[in-house]
């Protein structure tokens, strides 16, 4: 099971903190990621990490203003928002596969969470 928290509402220019933690054996061994649906739109990827945070991919609308990490002993992976702009107002998904190699493809992810809403707006 994955719970996301840290959403809300933030001015174009601010940051957020999105977290997600996770119980039973969604975790371990496991490539996370975060994934956004925008209001009207299809979900799409935002940023991917593997077990041992040797490998992060990020999506070209967040490259640069956004960090995915990682902490295993805590089950809990992050996603750093900076400058945040209005395009980035979506549902926050975290998910999860049970794979060592990340990836931006949503289908090949087995479990996820029940969304965070962000909304950037001034």
């Amino acid at each position: 099971q994955l719970v996301e928290s840290g959403g809300g509402l933030v001015q174009p220019g601010g940051s957020l903190r999105l977290s997600c933690a996770a119980s039973g054996s969604t975790f371990s061994g496991s490539v996370m990621a975060w994934f956004r649906q925008p209001p009207g739109k299809e979900r799409e990827f935002v940023a991917t990490i593997n077990y041992e945070s040797t490998i992060k991919y990020y999506s070209e609308a967040v490259q640069g203003r956004f960090t995915i990490a990682r902490d295993n002993d805590k089950r809990t992976v992050d996603q750093e928002m900076n400058s945040l702009k209005v395009e980035d107002t979506a549902v926050y998904y975290c998910a999860g596969r049970f794979d060592t190699h990340p990836t931006a493809r949503g289908s090949t992810y087995q479990y996820w969470g029940q969304g965070t809403q962000v909304t950037v707006s001034s």
